[in-house]
């Protein structure tokens, strides 16, 4: 058979198969929007069992979980653990204790002019929900916001990315043994699938990933007028002034940087150290990288703690990075080796740094820390000011006024104090971007509040100051308006 023939026979088979999964999408979508008015009326009770089977679930599958994000990343199973499944149980477990109080209405008062009436908001589930996840946590950041949705009474259908295949094959069987597709669906593909779902008019869309792929989504739900949250992450900037404890900084850092291999939409993406920090803490953060990943290259390699890209295209581009920077006048201090396997990128820290060299444009998503000196508040704020805002903002510093001044003179999703990416472990704090960054939020009541209608409901008792304001418009009515706009106005 020639290469020509072989070529078009598989054109032909795969445009069929996206012919049939456009066909389940369709009758999936038909069976959901049918469906959505029975799962809104669910009760507290109803929806806190699925959710306790979600959480009994993802236990009775953890090992699963660890086989399926080790084939797409050699992640270490302990850090699959606490990365991907301690935050998604804690997320369930929180959303469970609280969800019968959240789902109540909330009483509003009542304006003395609208004396003898009351008002209060009730939380509606919005109906249908599409979740597009991406594939740095491909576990926590599929289940969360999808239990999110269902919390809040939603169908959801969830579209997982196409780069972990074995991570979006466990979600579907996953999925799959808790819900029905009327109410719960997973579709695996291409991004001409998610293509094909955005299409559809849903009621709200969660997108996690890329701020360019996030204006594409944004533009998509445009057409059918449906809100979105989007996490698109973004260059975190990380400031450690004058007066930080540099061994705890380089401990908190390297750990948040290098964990997942620095693909982490909240991980420190650039250092802005004070000029008299700046070698004491190049020198710590050396030695917490030998201590925990190794000294040399192979044996960082070697080590199990240390997970890979997710795919070779992600390591030549981060490497292009680097190697421009470098011709530019960057340093490396450690790391920047590959090796065979060819997603491996040793832990990488650049010095000498300017924020006009390539690895400054944009967001890295990868193990490397650039490293940019300054002397005195202005300077950081120059170059963070004139930048899109950040998901995330870290300070290292024992100076409160210090600490005053930067988050008044900057701003971004979410903000740590002397630590990095904890803000995202506590379910009471919203959770989301800003600008450039992404808009909306979740995590606990926010999640609940983002998948929910917050309808405003106002009832007139038997007494009804308002008459008095009907036409025609005598002297009489004129005075009482004219009474109420001096005492209420």
């Amino acid at each position: 058979m020639s290469q020509k023939s072989t070529h078009i026979e598989n054109l032909v088979s795969l445009s069929s198969k996206q012919k049939n999964t456009n066909n389940e999408i369709s009758t999936i979508y038909q069976k959901q929007s049918e469906n959505r008015w029975a799962i809104s009326q669910t009760t507290a009770a109803e929806r806190i069992a699925k959710l306790k089977r979600m959480h009994q679930a993802i236990w009775k599958r953890r090992a699963d979980i660890h086989t399926a994000i080790y084939n797409d990343f050699k992640k270490h199973s302990a850090e699959t653990d606490l990365t991907e499944i301690f935050t998604t149980l804690s997320e369930i477990k929180h959303t469970i204790k609280h969800l019968k109080k959240w789902m109540q209405p909330k009483k509003v008062g009542t304006p003395l002019f609208l004396f003898g009436g009351s008002g209060h908001v009730r939380y509606e589930p919005k109906g249908l929900v599409l979740v597009l996840s991406p594939w740095n946590y491909p576990f926590q950041l599929s289940v969360v916001p999808v239990m999110t949705a269902i919390a809040a009474g939603n169908c959801v259908i969830l579209k997982p990315s196409s780069k972990v295949p074995h991570t979006s094959r466990l979600l579907k069987d996953f999925f799959a043994d808790l819900f029905l597709e009327n109410e719960v669906a997973v579709f695996e593909g291409s991004s001409q699938v998610a293509d094909n779902l955005l299409d559809l008019k849903f009621d709200h869309i969660f997108f996690t990933g890329s701020p360019f792929i996030g204006k594409k989504v944004m533009a998509k739900a445009a057409h059918h007028l449906t809100p979105v949250t989007l996490e698109l992450g973004g260059k975190s900037p990380v400031i450690i002034d004058e007066t930080a404890n540099i061994q705890k900084a380089a401990q908190r850092i390297i750990w948040g940087k290098f964990i997942n291999a620095g693909q982490t939409c909240i991980a420190p993406d650039y250092l802005l150290v004070h000029t008299s920090q700046k070698e004491k803490f190049i020198a710590e953060a050396k030695e917490i990288i030998a201590m925990r990943y190794g000294a040399s290259a192979d044996e960082q390699g070697r080590n199990p703690s240390y997970c890979r890209l997710v795919s070779e295209d992600s390591l030549s581009g981060i490497v292009k990075l680097i190697s421009d920077s470098v011709k530019q006048g960057a340093k490396i201090e450690c790391g920047g080796k590959t090796s065979e396997d060819k997603r491996f990128l040793t832990p990488t820290l650049l010095s000498n740094v300017t924020d006009d060299m390539p690895i400054m444009q944009d967001e890295i998503f990868g193990p490397v820390l650039p490293i940019v000196s300054y002397s005195n508040l202005d300077e950081v704020f120059n170059i963070i000011q004139r930048r899109e805002k950040p998901l995330a903002l870290y300070i290292f510093s024992e100076n409160k006024n210090n600490i005053e001044t930067i988050l008044k003179n900057t701003t971004s999703g979410g903000t740590c104090i002397n630590a990095v990416m904890l803000h995202l472990a506590n379910n009471d704090l919203p959770f989301g971007g800003v600008g450039h960054s992404g808009m909306g939020n979740y995590h606990g009541f926010y999640g609940f509040k983002t998948c929910s209608h917050e309808r405003a409901v106002f009832k007139q008792g038997a007494i009804d100051m308002v008459k008095k304001y009907y036409p025609p418009y005598t002297d009489k009515v004129k005075k009482f308006i004219e009474f109420s706009m001096r005492l209420f106005g």
